[in-house]
C-alpha cells in the first residue's frame, strides 16, 4: 500500500478551482486502488494536507497521469502559496478501532 501526502498553503479559492477539486476527486475516488483519505489542518502554521491510501503505485499513478491533475498541477499557483507532496510505502497499520481510518480494515 502508498500514500501521497499533499501539505499546502492555500490563496484564495475561486469558483473554477473548486469545479476543478471535485472532478479529480471524484476521479481519484473511482480509481481501483483507491482506499480513501484524510484531511488536517494544522491552525498553529496554517497549513493543510491531504492524505490519500493506494492499494498501488499503479493506482496512485493514475491519478498522477490524468489531465485534470496534470492541469491542477500547472494551475496551483493560483490557489497556493506553496506545496509538498511525499509519496511513502506503508509498511504497516494498527489501531484498536476506535476511530474510523481509510486502513483500518486492511
Amino acid at each position: 500500500m502508498f500514500t501521497s501526502t499533499f501539505t499546502f498553503a492555500k490563496r484564495a479559492f475561486d469558483d473554477e478551482f473548486h469545479a476543478l477539486d471535485q472532478r479529480i476527486a471524484e476521479m481519484a475516488r473511482a480509481i481501483p486502488g483507491y482506499l480513501g483519505e484524510e484531511v488536517w489542518e494544522n491552525t498553529a502554521n496554517g497549513l493543510f494536507s491531504n492524505v490519500y491510501y493506494w492499494e498501488t503505485m499503479e493506482a496512485l499513478q493514475t491519478l498522477m497521469k490524468h489531465p485534470d491533475h496534470l492541469d491542477a498541477k500547472r494551475q496551483q499557483a493560483r490557489w497556493l502559496q506553496g506545496y509538498h507532496i511525499v509519496i511513502a510505502e506503508v509498511v504497516g497499520s494498527h489501531g484498536d478501532g476506535g476511530i474510523p481510518h481509510p486502513l483500518a480494515q486492511r
